[in-house]
């Protein structure tokens, strides 16, 4: 179904697909590409052949404006449902193609012109072009080392290195957000939870990185839930590491009922996610977070797909929940589809680890190296959860990230959309900065007092 020759240019000589884990940095000639025949970042910087893909040339410019739609006049070249799908499957993830199935009245999608809008900070394309000769893994690929803020991995030599750029991809350096995540159960109903999220990554914080406290920290993380009531209260403190194998993941939860703040090593792979209705995984937030240690990894290559992008529509300020959550999925007249180059990424459960997907396939855009699209399969090799990412481009601080991420359940008819702001001002606001004390337990006991 796919096209799986990977581009001669990102991969050449130095991409090995079927070899050993490479642990060492690209050498100073192959990162010189950089900003020359790939982007700042990695990505090709040439269109396709057909011309369906356009060049890049430095993404959409900064506005202060982050919701102005510029495509709004834009009409879908074509749209794509269960009666057609079949004539684009080699442009469709198995999971895209079972939604088809699953819902052939309802799903469907909305192509329209491709635009590469991602694009990003001076210094953090610099960031990434330093990474390129010099960030490697360690533990057999569970930990990161010699990395500057992001990007960890511009020309990636295999899968790992490819997961672990949507790991460390630019997300502001730091912010505070607040959106509702939504359970929305086979019927269609549902009942919003709102949550305020606060993070930095260390060298954003007041006073700069601390070599010592933050030598093996990726960011820091302050979740709080605000509604309904009967959720409110509770508070989740995460310290991300670089290297979970040599220091996992620290998290710590505060109870409202118990008053105390818990050590909670449990945050992390298959436990259930956070006011969830047990829909997801810890590890699905954000499509993919935290430790890689319970998979084999594989890069399959590069190709070219439709996947949610520039969804502008979707995160119009007036819309309101009820008009986008429908019944099976999100509301397919809100939503917009483009042709993008992704890289695809298998992670196949490892002989005698647990987790509930004994399969994962994951299609990553090149421009912003966020996850657009994952497959998700059972222990029995079942197809089971499908998720996507809405990518929005936050223009006024310059953050390709999303409007919204969904995961829908193949098995149940029920599915869940995080990051959902419309009803909730801004949303997402990158001009916070905060302390070292402001990621403490002490500190999540006084943000949990009712």
């Amino acid at each position: 179904m796919f096209n799986k020759t990977p581009s001669s240019l990102l991969l050449g000589a130095a991409l090995l697909l079927s070899t050993p884990l490479a642990l060492a940095a690209v050498s100073a000639e192959q990162a010189a590409a950089l900003g020359d025949k790939l982007t700042p970042v990695g990505a090709e910087k040439a269109g396709n052949a057909d011309g369906t893909i356009p060049a890049w040339t430095g993404g959409l410019p900064a506005t202060d404006d982050r919701y102005q739609n510029p495509f709004a006049g834009e009409q879908p070249l074509l749209t794509i449902s269960a009666q057609n799908a079949e004539q684009y499957a080699d442009k469709l993830t198995p999971g895209q193609l079972a939604m088809f199935k699953k819902y052939p009245d309802s799903f469907r999608m909305n192509i329209y012109p491709t635009h590469r809008s991602a694009a990003m900070p001076d210094n953090i394309y610099a960031a990434a072009k330093k990474n390129a000769t010099s960030a490697k893994l360690t533990d057999d690929g569970n930990g990161l080392v010699d990395f500057d803020e992001a990007i960890a991995f511009p020309i990636p030599q295999n899968g790992l290195e490819v997961i672990w750029n949507h790991m460390t991809r630019y997300r502001g350096g730091a912010l505070e957000r607040t959106f509702v995540q939504v359970p929305v159960q086979a019927n269609g109903a549902f009942t919003p939870v709102k949550i305020n999220e606060k993070m930095s990554w260390p060298s954003y914080l007041e006073g700069g990185a601390d070599p010592k406290k933050d030598s093996n920290i990726l960011f820091y993380f302050v979740q709080q839930v605000q509604a309904p009531a009967r959720l409110t209260g509770n508070v989740l403190l995460v310290h991300e590491t670089l290297n979970q194998v040599a220091q996992p993941r620290q998290a710590w939860t505060y109870n409202a009922g118990q008053r105390r703040v818990r050590r909670a090593p449990q945050i992390a792979y298959d436990a259930p996610g956070t006011a969830t209705d047990g829909q997801r995984t810890t590890d699905n937030l954000d499509l993919f977070n935290g430790a890689p240690d319970r998979y084999e990894w594989k890069l399959v290559g590069k190709q070219e797909m439709y996947i949610p992008y520039n969804s502008f529509k979707l995160a119009d300020r007036g819309l309101k929940y009820e008009q986008i959550l429908q019944q099976g999925h999100i509301n397919p007249d809100l939503t917009r589809y483009e042709l993008h180059r992704v890289w695809q990424v298998e992670a196949t459960l490892k002989d005698g680890a647990r987790h509930i997907y004994g399969k994962r396939v994951f299609f990553i855009d090149e421009d912003s190296w966020q996850i657009a699209v994952v497959d998700h399969y059972d222990g029995r090799g079942e197809l089971w959860r499908v998720g996507e990412a809405h990518a929005f481009p936050y223009r006024d601080a310059q953050v390709p990230w999303l409007a919204a991420e969904a995961l829908y359940d193949l098995q149940s008819g029920r599915y869940l959309v995080g990051s959902l702001t419309n009803e909730e001002g801004n949303g997402f606001d990158f001009t916070q900065r905060f302390d070292h004390k402001d990621f403490t337990p002490q500190a999540i006991r006084r943000l949990g007092k009712r």
